[in-house]
C-alpha cells in the first residue's frame, strides 16, 4: 500500500482549520452572510475559508474571531494556519539562505525522537552517510537547485547530527532500495567507501538496516518517494520540488503501513551485507 498523495496532508489540515472557523461562527450564532457583511467581504469568501479552499491570512483570522467573539482563540488559530503553510515548502524557499541552516534546523527534531524509520529510494540515509558521500550529495543539491553554496558548513552540521546514533535510548530502522547501492555519488571511491561504512553500521545494536533486493516480488511494497518517520509524531517526505511534512495521524499511519510492507521484503543481516558487498564488487 502506498502512502497518501503528497498534497492530501496539507489539504486535510486546511479543511480541519476551516471546520474550526465554521464551528466558531456557529457557536457565535452568526450566519456566514452576517460575518461577510460585517467584515466587508464577498459572501463566497466565508464559504472558501470554511471549506479549506482559501487559506486564511493572519488578518482574516483576527477579523473572524473578533466578529464571532472568540478573540481568545486568535493566537492558536494563527499558529495553526502558519503551521499548515510550513507543511509543503518548496526547496527553493527552504534553501534560499543556504544548506547549513536547513541541516541545523532539524536537529531539535532528531534530538527529541526516540524511534526513527527511514526509507530511501534515492541516496543512502543521512544518518548513515560518510562525510565525503554527504559532500557529494550536497554538492549535487547546490548544482541542481542553484542554491547558496555553503556546502562545507552544511556537511559539518549533518555530521554533527549523527551523534544521535550513539546517544542511547533510541531505535533506528533503515530501508534502502538496492539500486541506491549501485548509484555513484561523487565518484566510485566515495561510493565504495560509503558502502563499506554501511557494512560496519550493521553491527550497531540500535540500528536495523534492510536492503530491498532488485528483482524481488514487490507485492504491496511499492517503491515510493523517500521518507523519514519520527516516532508517531511526524513524517518528512522528500519530493523533487519540495519538502512535505505530514502530521495528520491517519496519514502517518499510511506511511507506517507502507514502511512495514517495505520492511517485509527487505534483506537483513548477512543477506543485506552480501547485497552491499556485491555492489562494492561491481565497482571493480
Amino acid at each position: 500500500m502506498s502512502p497518501s498523495s503528497p498534497s492530501s496532508s496539507v489539504q486535510s489540515a486546511k479543511e480541519a482549520l476551516g471546520k474550526r472557523l465554521r464551528e466558531i461562527r456557529k457557536d457565535s450564532g452568526k450566519t456566514a452572510r452576517a460575518v461577510a457583511a460585517t467584515a466587508g467581504w464577498h459572501e463566497s469568501k466565508c464559504s472558501r475559508l470554511e471549506n479549506g479552499k482559501t487559506p486564511p491570512s493572519d488578518e482574516d483570522i483576527r477579523i473572524w474571531t473578533r466578529i464571532c467573539d472568540a478573540e481568545d482563540q486568535t493566537a492558536d488559530l494563527i499558529a495553526t494556519a502558519r503551521g499548515i503553510d510550513g507543511m509543503y515548502v518548496e526547496w527553493r524557499r527552504l534553501e534560499s539562505s543556504g544548506l547549513k541552516r536547513v541541516q541545523e534546523s532539524v536537529l531539535p527534531l532528531f534530538e527529541r525522537t526516540l524511534w526513527f524509520r527511514f526509507y530511501q529510494s534515492w541516496v543512502v540515509p543521512c544518518l548513515l552517510q560518510t562525510e565525503d558521500y554527504t559532500r557529494a550529495v550536497l554538492n549535487t543539491v547546490v548544482t541542481v537547485r542553484d542554491t547558496v553554496d555553503d556546502t562545507e558548513g552544511a556537511v559539518a552540521a549533518r555530521m554533527d547530527r549523527q551523534r544521535v546514533l550513539h546517544a542511547g535510548g533510541r531505535r533506528f530502522a533503515f530501508l534502502i532500495e538496492e539500486w541506491v547501492l549501485r548509484t555513484v555519488m561523487g565518484d566510485k571511491e566515495t561510493t565504495v567507501s560509503q558502502l563499506g561504512h554501511l557494512i560496519g553500521m550493521t553491527a550497531t545494536p540500535s540500528v536495523s538496516l534492510g536492503v530491498i533486493p532488485m528483482g524481488v516480488v514487490r507485492g504491496n511494497a511499492w517503491p515510493t518517494e523517500s521518507f523519514a518517520m519520527y516516532d508517531e509524531a511526524q513524517v518528512s517526505v522528500e519530493l523533487v520540488s519540495a519538502s512535505l511534512t505530514v502530521t495528520q495521524p491517519r496519514e502517518i499511519g499510511d506511511y507506517g503501513k507502507a514502511f512495514a510492507e517495505l520492511a517485509g521484503i527487505a534483506a537483513y543481516g548477512a543477506a543485506a551485507r552480501k547485497l552491499i558487498t556485491t555492489a562494492i564488487d561491481a565497482f571493480g
